[in-house]
């Protein structure tokens, strides 16, 4: 039985991927950035009360994530998997009309979260005798530049560099460090502006034609991701729901095949 660790698993593709390690005989730890946003998920996951730990954490704290990893040893005895999903996006608007405060909100979450998490895990996992850590690229980990996203897609480039470092750092020891990839997906992160109001991204036709074509549901993501996390044994893995070819695949056929998301 693997044991998990998910940050920012209280909803969307970290909570989709908790429910498919349940379903697959693991135990997980399911974290968010406070008890209030753990309410929704304490409720998902009820049937599998016995095999699931909640636990708030900010991760832009590294106290809190060390807590957060000592406490789920307490419970489960180690951890075989540390997913750092925890992320923060940004208003859509261009980086010379974005606050401080998203500024360093998208720095704090996205880049030194990760670190911390990295940090944390790999020192514990050595200790420990092993284990895999996961980090979650997103939209810019490829070089793509899309106006109005600049800062999130800068934090997600330097997560895929520091991810093949750290991997490269961990070379002859029983820690891995991977990548997953999820693509584009229907979640509150691409639905919801950092206050949870409507994002204005979803009038946009262009934006509803290219997400109608590329985007997904993160259940079914999930259900990709989760069976190769557990299969993996190379370092510097790289986990990708949307592929290139996949890309072309719908592109192809999207006169042909519609798709409703938004």
């Amino acid at each position: 039985m693997k044991n998990v660790v998910i940050t920012g698993s209280s909803r969307g593709l970290g909570l989709c991927m908790a429910k498919e390690f349940l379903k697959a005989g693991c135990q997980v730890t399911v974290s968010g950035r406070s008890e209030k946003s753990l309410e929704k998920a304490k409720k998902e996951l009820a049937e599998y009360k016995e095999r699931v730990f909640f636990m708030p954490c900010n991760v832009r704290n590294i106290e809190e994530i060390e807590q957060l990893w000592q406490e789920s040893v307490k419970r489960w005895g180690h951890i075989d998997h540390w997913i750092n999903n925890a992320g923060q996006n940004t208003p859509h608007v261009y980086i010379y009309e974005t606050g401080k405060e998203y500024v360093d909100a998208v720095i704090d979450t996205n880049i030194k979260g990760i670190i911390f998490g990295c940090q944390v895990a790999a020192k514990n996992m050595l200790a420990q005798g092993g284990g895999q850590i996961w980090n979650m690229e997103g939209l810019g980990s490829d070089d793509m530049i899309q106006p109005k996203t600049i800062l999130y897609g800068t934090s997600k480039r330097a997560l895929t560099y520091f991810t093949r470092a750290l991997a490269k750092e961990l070379e002859g020891t029983p820690v891995l460090a991977g990548r997953l990839s999820p693509g584009m997906m229907l979640t509150d992160f691409i639905t919801l502006t950092p206050e949870g109001e409507s994002s204005p991204v979803l009038e946009d036709p262009h934006f509803q034609k290219i997400f109608n074509i590329l985007g997904d549901k993160p259940e079914d993501v999930a259900a990709f991701l989760v069976p190769r996390i557990l299969a993996n044994t190379k370092q510097d893995a790289k986990i990708a729901w949307l592929t290139p070819t996949k890309v072309m695949l719908r592109f192809a056929t999207s006169p042909f095949k519609k798709r409703k998301l938004i």
